[in-house]
C-alpha cells in the first residue's frame, strides 16, 4: 500500500511515505484493476466483508491495517472483484456497518418491511445509462410553478390509474397530467434511501394499521415522510417499480427534462451529519442523476457555502433564507440567480388574511409583490405539513387521532377556518363558502409575483380528513385520492384557468420586484393600490379589502407583449365593499375577467342597492374579482 522513498535534504536522508490509493471519495468506487474501499473509523479493528450477492454467503473478510490509515480514514484497493455478483459491508469490532455512501443496495426491500443486515449490503453501479442528449431546463424562477409531492403518496391510491403505483415510474406516467395543470417543477419529499421502519432485527413485529389508519397499541410507527438521516447517495429502492432503482430514477429525470420540467430533491440533514459531507452529496446527484436542485432541510446548514459551490452555480438551492450579498457580492448581479427563500412567512400571513384576520393588509401586499433582488422566493399556502387546501377551509382544529399520539402531534397553529361547521358538511351554504375560500386561496397564490408552489392534490381539493401531520400514515389518509378530481371539477377547472391567466399576463410573473413608480413615464406606475377612491388605498388594521392595479407594459417578457391593465379587487371581509377602479387611457374600458363569487352570487351583490358606476364596483364578501382592460369597441 505504501512504499518508502529516500531523498536527500540538507545533507540528511529523509524517509517519505507515499500513499498509492487516494482515500477519496469515501465508500467504494471502482478503478482500473479493482475496487478502492475507504472507511472512516476510530477503531483499529475494522475492515471489509465481501459477499456473493447470489447466495448471500460471505466470500472474504478483509481487515484494514494500520499502514492503510490516514487520519481516521482507512483505504484499501481490492482486486479480482466481480462487481455484478459482489456486495459488501464494513465492520468495526463486532458490529456490521452499512456503507453510508453506498451507490446502490441490490437487495430490494418491500416498503414498510424492517431491514436486516443482509438488506443493507451495498453493491456497485455497473451499467451505463443513455441520457439521450438530456439538458437541464434551468427555468428562471418567474416561469416556475412548483408542486411538492410524496413519491409513494402521489400515485399509490388505486384511483391514480397508473400501472406502477407509488413509484418513480408512477410519477413519470403522470407527467402529461402535471403539464395539464401547469406544473413546471416537482419537489420530492425525501426520495433517497431511508429506513421507514427502525432497524431492530427480524424478531420484532411490523407496524400494523387498522382499516381506518389508526395505529394499534404498542406498534412502532412508520416514518412515512422520511425526515431522518438516510443513505444520501441512493434513490429509495422501495420507490422503484423495477429491480433497477438507479435506472428507473434516471428515466424519470430524463422524461421530466424531455418535457421541459425540473425535479427538486428535498434533503434533510440532521445535526449528526457533518457539514463537510454535504457538498459531495449534492454534486453526486447533479452529476449522476441530473437533478435540477435541492431543498435543504435542517437547522444551521451552511447554505451560502453550498450555494457558492462552483459546480452548483446553475443548480436551484432552496433554504429558509440567504445572504445574497455575501454569496454573490454586494454590487454583483448573478448571471443565473439559483437560490431561493423557502420559509413560512408567506404561508402564515396569507392564511390569516384568508380567514379574515385584521391588521394583515400591509404584510399581504408586501408578500404579493416581494421578489428578492438576487434570489427567488417560493411561496405556498399549503405544504406536506399543516392542512391541505380543502382541510384549511374545513377544519378549525387538527384531527390527528389516527397517528396514535392522542392528537398531541402536529402544529396547533394552523390559521384555518372551517366556514361554520367542523369537517364534512351537507349544508349547501357551508360547501359554497368553502369552495369560494379555496378559489380565494388559489388567487392569492397565483396572482402574487414570486414563485408559487402547491401540495399534490390541492388543485382538485384533496382532503386528509383533518390530519395535519400524517407522518406515519401509509394509507388512504396520506395517499392522493384521484377520484376527487371529478367530484371537485369546478375547483380543478378554476385552477387551470388561473394557470393560463398567469401565463398570458407576464406582469404577474416579473423577473424583479415592481417599484410602485412610473419609471418609464407612461402615465401609470407598474403597481399601485386603491380603495373606495382610486389612488387612495386604505390599509389600517380594520381594513380587509384592497384594489391592486398592474400595468402590463412594464413586463419584460421577450415572448409575450402585453400592455393590458389588470385590477385585482381583494375583499376578505365578511361584508360587501365598494372599490374604485382607476380611469383607463382613452379607448379602453374595464371588463370582468373572473371572480371567486359564483355568477349568481356576484350578480346579486352587484345589483342590490345603489347601482355600480363605470369606475366603482361592489365586491361581494370574502371574494376576489379580477378586471382587465379591453378596447371599448369589444365590450
Amino acid at each position: 500500500m505504501r512504499s518508502m522513498n529516500r531523498a536527500e535534504y540538507g545533507g540528511k536522508t529523509m524517509t517519505e511515505k507515499i500513499l498509492h490509493n487516494y482515500p477519496h471519495p469515501l465508500g467504494a468506487h471502482m478503478e482500473d484493476g479493482g475496487v478502492c474501499f475507504s472507511f472512516v473509523s476510530r477503531s483499529a479493528a475494522c475492515g471489509i466483508l465481501l459477499y456473493d450477492s447470489r447466495t448471500g454467503k460471505l466470500r472474504e473478510k478483509i481487515p484494514f491495517t494500520e499502514d492503510e490509515r490516514i487520519g481516521h480514514v482507512y483505504c484499501k484497493m481490492v482486486t479480482n472483484i466481480d462487481p455484478a455478483s459482489t456486495t459488501y459491508l464494513f465492520f468495526e469490532e463486532d458490529r456490521l456497518i452499512p456503507d453510508e455512501r453506498a451507490r446502490v443496495f441490490p437487495h430490494k426491500v418491500p416498503y414498510g418491511r424492517e431491514r436486516t443486515a443482509r438488506d443493507m449490503r451495498a453493491g456497485f453501479v455497473t451499467g451505463t445509462f443513455d441520457w439521450e442528449q438530456d439538458r437541464f431546463p434551468r427555468l428562471p424562477y418567474n416561469r416556475v410553478i412548483a408542486c411538492c409531492m410524496h413519491v409513494r403518496g402521489f400515485t399509490k391510491h388505486a384511483s391514480s390509474g397508473v400501472k406502477h403505483r407509488g413509484t418513480f415510474a408512477g410519477i413519470a406516467e403522470k407527467i402529461p397530467y402535471l403539464k395539464e395543470i401547469g406544473i413546471t417543477t416537482i419537489e420530492l419529499q425525501p426520495a433517497y434511501e431511508f429506513a421507514e421502519v427502525p432497524f431492530r432485527g427480524e424478531q420484532h413485529d411490523q407496524p400494523r394499521m387498522t382499516e381506518t389508519g389508526i395505529l394499534e397499541k404498542n406498534q412502532q410507527r412508520l416514518n412515512y415522510w422520511g425526515y431522518r438521516k438516510g443513505y444520501y447517495f441512493v434513490p429509495k429502492s422501495s420507490y422503484a417499480a423495477s429491480e433497477d432503482t438507479v435506472t428507473e430514477f434516471k428515466e424519470l429525470v430524463r422524461s421530466l427534462h424531455a418535457n421541459g420540467m425540473e425535479i427538486i430533491m428535498q434533503f434533510y440533514f440532521p445535526e449528526e451529519v457533518k457539514h463537510s459531507e454535504i457538498p459531495e452529496i449534492l454534486r453526486y446527484w447533479v452529476l449522476e442523476y441530473h437533478v435540477d436542485g435541492f431543498h435543504l432541510m435542517g437547522g444551521n446548514l451552511p447554505a451560502e457555502l453550498l450555494a457558492a459551490d462552483e459546480l452548483l452555480a446553475d443548480t436551484k438551492i432552496w433554504y429558509y433564507n440567504f445572504d445574497t450579498d455575501r454569496l454573490y457580492g454586494r454590487n454583483e448581479q448573478p448571471r443565473y440567480p439559483h437560490v431561493a427563500e423557502y420559509n413560512d412567512a408567506w404561508y402564515y400571513d396569507m392564511r390569516k388574511f384568508l380567514k379574515g384576520d385584521g391588521g394583515m393588509l400591509g404584510s399581504v401586499l408586501y408578500h404579493m409583490r416581494h421578489i428578492p433582488a438576487k434570489a427567488g422566493c417560493i411561496h405556498y399556502l399549503t405544504n406536506y405539513y399543516g392542512f391541505t387546501l380543502a382541510d384549511l377551509v374545513s377544519y378549525d382544529y387538527k384531527h390527528n387521532e389516527p397517528n396514535g399520539e392522542d392528537n398531541r402531534d402536529g402544529n396547533d397553529y394552523n390559521c384555518s377556518w372551517n366556514c361554520g361547521e367542523e369537517g364534512r358538511s351537507r349544508r349547501q351554504s357551508v360547501r359554497q363558502l368553502r369552495l369560494k375560500q379555496m378559489k380565494n386561496a388559489m388567487c392569492l397564490l397565483m396572482l402574487s409575483q414570486s414563485t408559487p408552489l402547491i401540495f399534490m392534490g390541492d388543485e382538485f381539493g384533496n382532503s386528509q380528513k383533518g390530519n395535519n401531520n400524517p407522518y406515519c400514515q401509509d394509507n388512504a389518509v396520506a395517499w392522493l385520492d384521484w377520484s376527487q378530481r371529478k367530484k371537485n371539477e369546478e375547483i380543478y377547472n378554476f385552477w387551470k384557468m388561473l394557470v393560463r391567466f398567469r401565463q398570458e399576463h407576464p406582469i404577474l410573473r416579473p423577473d424583479r420586484e415592481l417599484r410602485l413608480t412610473d419609471y418609464i413615464a407612461c402615465g401609470y406606475p407598474d403597481l399601485s393600490y386603491h380603495g373606495q377612491n382610486a389612488w387612495c388605498p386604505e390599509t389600517d388594521a380594520q381594513f380587509r379589502h384592497i384594489g391592486i392595479l398592474l400595468y402590463g407594459k412594464y413586463a419584460r417578457d421577450a415572448e409575450i407583449w402585453d400592455d393590458t391593465f389588470l385590477y385585482i379587487a381583494v375583499n376578505m371581509h365578511w361584508e360587501r365593499h365598494k372599490m374604485a377602479l382607476p380611469r383607463l387611457p382613452k379607448g379602453a374600458v374595464w371588463k370582468l375577467a373572473f371572480a371567486t363569487e359564483s355568477g349568481e352570487g356576484h350578480r346579486k351583490h352587484t345589483e342590490d342597492g345603489e347601482p355600480e358606476t363605470e369606475f366603482v364596483r361592489k365586491i361581494p364578501p370574502r371574494s376576489i374579482a379580477v378586471y382587465v382592460s379591453v378596447a371599448e369597441k369589444t365590450v
